[in-house]
């Protein structure tokens, strides 16, 4: 619970080496607000050993907290505290419980028994707590030095049972060696596609009360939950840095001791060759839960014909086993893995670890996973994710609002609304006469949803989207509620549409059924080179069809490139229809028409992400967003906490310093280039040619005087193809050229890596060679793949220059409605309007990130260059991170800007040089 933060007498904190001052302030300010419950904004830049001071901070408090808990449990069993003592143990509940009886005037006996009530039953439940901990910690210590012994006797049964299932195999090929549906893995029953009876909450609810029916006789669905330890979970953006993270705790001093489990994706989980070929997260999602149906599924005996018993059998995953998953689970407790370890121990077990890695979570003290995961509610509840009296650790912070707004907004086009129609028209078509009432019902809204929403665009439902012209292009802005009543569908539930698309998986089904059938609904016939043959030609035939019906069978990113084409449309218009039953104040719909219907679209976007939010603030004990550049913070304190409910008297902020000397960087605010023009790249300014020309000869002089690489950031892809352009015209490209070779950022992703491979080979080709080449100039993007976490260390980034204040398209009616909102709804801070304050901190937010890429460690050294003069107000200086603030110099003139940038790098270089000979 939230409390004051007190003095306390200092803390130890387990490190692997002598923390640096700074370190030992971040643990203890962490520390504290744990253990008050607070909300924390933690920044510490990139160098300064985040990472190893969050997981020693944290782990110590989450030690002291355990030690303490069994210190109350040994004195509550011991009977050596006295009923006062005790009732002020009690939980807040029982407190006030009693307390509530006192003031009722109840007679003492009363209160007494009230007492002894509530000491006898917290004594029992420590009781049982300290059994189930105790059985917990024997489990895992006798797994941990019986490495031989701890699963023998379940590989045998499992060899076994994968021996019979492979002479079935055989047996059957040999029966009928031309019967292509025994080994077809991806073909459909009939039976599969219709949807089953559909019953509502509040059905289901009545029906469970008249009769509760068991499970299944299998004893793999017997598993009773387990309760929930107090534990942290650690978010990131990206599974490379939870990687990261996981390696920095296998070496800090709780690596041996800490209970750790990754979370992921079935995509980056999944161990079934067969699942994983499909390459889409949506196509393995669904793959996945069809087998897990599979499994479940209850038959009763003769039912089924031989055929189809052989296809459900192979369509049972066999990694999905309970015995194996919960041996994976101690596995996992039992020593800390990452994902990549987690996969290959998957493997060798024979069991799924995107599974066992949840069933790990309830005794796991340190949860590691993506933020996207936690952050959405629907995700974090099916992950069997519980963050009630938790700690959150949300790391890379610094876009956790975008993140937001991004999961909850939604986007559809009209040719997705009307492939959508098609296709669920065609499956209605096939099948009225076989579906329930209710499923009628709701297909038939759907459809009406549909029809609404093409005809709000401009275009008719039964014509090729392709080819309807829209007449009045443009983009307008509605709330949900205005939407709502233009499509006239204000009448509609569309929380139990919603609903009903989530229970009944229609939009799986609808996939499946074009899968068939195609959008005609006619039955397709495979051609005789793809029937097989034998058990010798499975995989290769396998692959062949694979590649003939588009699913990807290479590289993941590549699959995901394709996804938007060949996930089914009703899928992402659920989402859109989801997003629609937000509140009417905390979101717009953007209707974007231009061209024809196919091109014109359909947007959610969601102005609040703090209602979504609010509930891991009102959930979890404490709360704590760690970045290594989080100025400007206001957007974290205004919009995300504060507008979640949170009291300012709950939030702290903590800043610490850099490990760097103070000489070793150098940040210069340049108001004025070489010929005396003054910088400043507006819109209207920045593409004049005496403004590009004082850029070219600002770089053609530092590049005299740089050492190794430097990174040039430009406000956008199509400004640093205009500049590029320009000097290449008036020579200055050919100047620079002469001492810097010259690279440019690359828009696609996957050239990224050999870009920069090229950019640190030419860097140190120059630095062992001796001639006019001193290294290499890297052109990048503010916002592009090298303005976050890519590490230009050392002569990878001697200087950062930043062309210009990267502020967003202010004509984007996205941005200008979230302006109108934050005017609106928020008050003005410093005399400045909430909009105006959005994007001043949205342009320096890119400006910290970009010139955070240098500097990566305590004997690094770099100088800054920020290109415009504008950088010296003081709404703009001040969001500049602490200890690069502290730090610059202002130079209203290019030559003493040059000097300083001289004497810095020529003193640093010869350091270098000493040092290293």
């Amino acid at each position: 619970m939230a409390g004051e933060i007190q003095e306390k007498p200092k803390i130890h904190f387990p490190f692997p080496y002598t923390p640096y001052s700074i370190q030992e302030e971040f643990m203890t300010k962490l520390y504290q607000v744990l253990e008050a419950g607070k909300i924390g904004i933690f920044e510490s830049p990139t160098g300064t050993g985040k990472s190893l001071s969050l997981i020693c901070g944290a782990l110590s408090w989450l030690r002291d907290l355990e030690e303490k808990k069994r210190q109350e449990e040994a004195r509550v069993l011991a009977g050596e505290i006295n009923g006062k003592d005790t009732n002020k143990q009690c939980e807040k509940g029982s407190t006030e419980f009693a307390a509530s009886q006192l003031s009722t005037g109840e007679p003492d006996w009363i209160t007494q028994f009230v007492q002894k009530k509530e000491e006898r039953e917290m004594a029992q439940k420590l009781k049982e707590e300290q059994i189930r901990r105790k059985k917990r910690e024997e489990r895992l210590e006798q797994i941990r030095h019986n490495v031989q012994l701890k699963y023998m006797s379940k590989r045998k049964r499992t060899e076994e049972k994968e021996m019979e299932q492979l002479l079935q195999l055989s047996r059957d090929i040999l029966a009928n060696p031309s019967d292509s549906s025994a080994l077809e893995p991806l073909d459909q029953s009939e039976e599969d596609l219709i949807l089953a009876e559909y019953e509502s909450d509040e059905e289901k609810k009545v029906g469970n009360r008249i009769s509760k029916a068991d499970d299944d006789d299998d004893d793999d669905d017997d598993d009773i939950e387990e309760e929930h330890v107090t534990k942290i979970y650690y978010c990131s953006r990206t599974h490379s840095q939870l990687a990261q993270f996981v390696h920095e705790v296998q070496k800090s001093p709780f690596g041996k001791e800490i209970r750790l489990v990754s979370l992921g994706s079935r995509q980056n989980l999944c161990v079934n060759e067969e699942v994983r070929h499909l390459g889409a997260v949506q196509f393995i999602n669904d793959r996945c839960m069809e087998m897990q149906k599979n499994k479940h599924e209850k038959k009763s005996i003769g039912e089924e014909t031989e055929g189809k018993k052989r296809r459900i059998s192979r369509t049972v995953c066999p990694f999905y086993s309970f015995e194996h998953m919960q041996l994976l689970r101690d596995e996992v407790l039992v020593q800390v893995k990452d994902i990549e370890q987690l996969v290959t121990l998957g493997k060798e077990m024979k069991a799924c670890p995107y599974y066992g890695s949840r069933y790990a979570i309830p005794a796991a003290q340190l949860v590691v996973l993506p933020y996207q995961m936690l952050l959405h509610e629907a995700t974090r509840t099916a992950s069997g994710i519980k963050l009630k009296d938790q700690v959150v650790i949300i790391d890379e912070a610094h876009n956790l609002i975008d993140t937001i707004t991004c999961i909850y907004s939604a986007q559809v086009s009209g040719s997705q609304l009307c492939c959508a129609h098609s296709q669920l028209s065609q499956y209605l078509e096939r099948y009225r006469k076989r579906l329930k009432a209710k499923n009628l019902m709701y297909i038939k809204q759907i459809l009406f949803l549909l029809e609404r929403f093409v005809a709000v665009l401009g275009g008719n439902i039964n014509q090729n989207p392709n080819t309807q012209n829209i007449s009045e292009a443009g983009v307008e802005l509605k709330s949900i509620n205005d939407f709502l009543f233009q499509c006239q569908i204000d009448n509609i539930n569309l929380f139990k549409v919603q609903h009903y698309c989530e229970k009944s998986l229609i939009s799986r089904k609808l996939f499946g059924f074009v899968e068939k059938y195609g959008a005609s609904g006619a039955l397709k016939i495979r051609t005789a080179d793809q029937k097989m043959v034998g058990l010798q030609n499975f995989l290769e035939i396998l692959n062949k069809r694979q590649g003939k019906e588009g699913i990807p069978q290479d590289s993941s990113e590549e699959a995901e490139n394709d996804q938007p084409k060949m996930v089914s449309p009703l899928m992402h218009i659920e989402g859109f229809l989801a997003a629609l039953t937000n509140a009417n104040q905390d979101g717009r719909v953007i209707l974007t028409r231009q061209g024809t219907l196919a091109l014109s679209s359909l947007k959610f976007l969601l102005l609040n992400p703090a209602v979504h939010f609010a509930k891991v603030l009102k959930e979890c004990r404490a709360v704590i967003i760690a970045g290594g550049t989080m100025q400007p913070v206001a957007d974290f304190r205004e919009q995300l906490l504060l507008c979640a409910g949170a009291s300012t008297e709950r939030i702290e902020e903590f800043s610490c310093g850099h490990v760097i000397p103070p000489d070793n960087i150098l940040p210069i605010i340049l108001c004025s280039g070489p010929a005396n023009q003054q910088l400043e790249f507006t819109y209207e300014k920045r593409s004049l040619p005496q403004m590009m020309e004082e850029t070219g000869r600002i770089l053609c002089n530092m590049c005299n005087i740089v050492p190794g690489g430097m990174v040039c950031f430009f406000p956008s892809y199509e400004y640093e193809k205009q500049v590029y352009m320009h000097w290449g015209k008036t020579g200055l490209l050919t100047q620079l050229a002469s001492k810097k070779k010259i690279f440019q950022e690359p828009k696609s992703a996957n050239q990224v890596e050999q870009v920069l491979a090229e950019y640190a080979k030419c860097i140190k080709r120059c630095s062992q060679t001796v001639g006019p080449m001193t290294g290499a100039l890297l052109f990048s993007v503010v916002g592009g793949k090298m303005s976050e976490g890519i590490n230009f260390s050392d002569d990878l980034g001697r200087c950062v220059i930043m062309v210009g204040m990267p502020y967003p398209n202010i004509k984007s009616p996205e941005l200008q409605e979230k302006i109108a909102y934050l005017d609106k709804t928020m008050p003005k801070t410093a005399g400045q309007a909430p909009g105006r304050t959005l994007i001043d901190n949205l342009c320096m937010k890119a400006v910290n990130q970009s010139i955070g890429r240098a500097i990566r460690h305590q004997n690094d050294f770099a100088s800054i260059v920020l290109l415009d003069h504008r950088y010296t107000r003081p709404a703009i200086f001040n969001k500049l991170p602490q200890w690069i603030k502290s730090r610059t110099q202002v130079k209203a003139g290019f030559g003493p800007a040059f000097a300083a940038l001289r004497k810095f790098h020529w003193e640093k270089s010869s350091t270098v040089k000493a040092v290293s000979s």
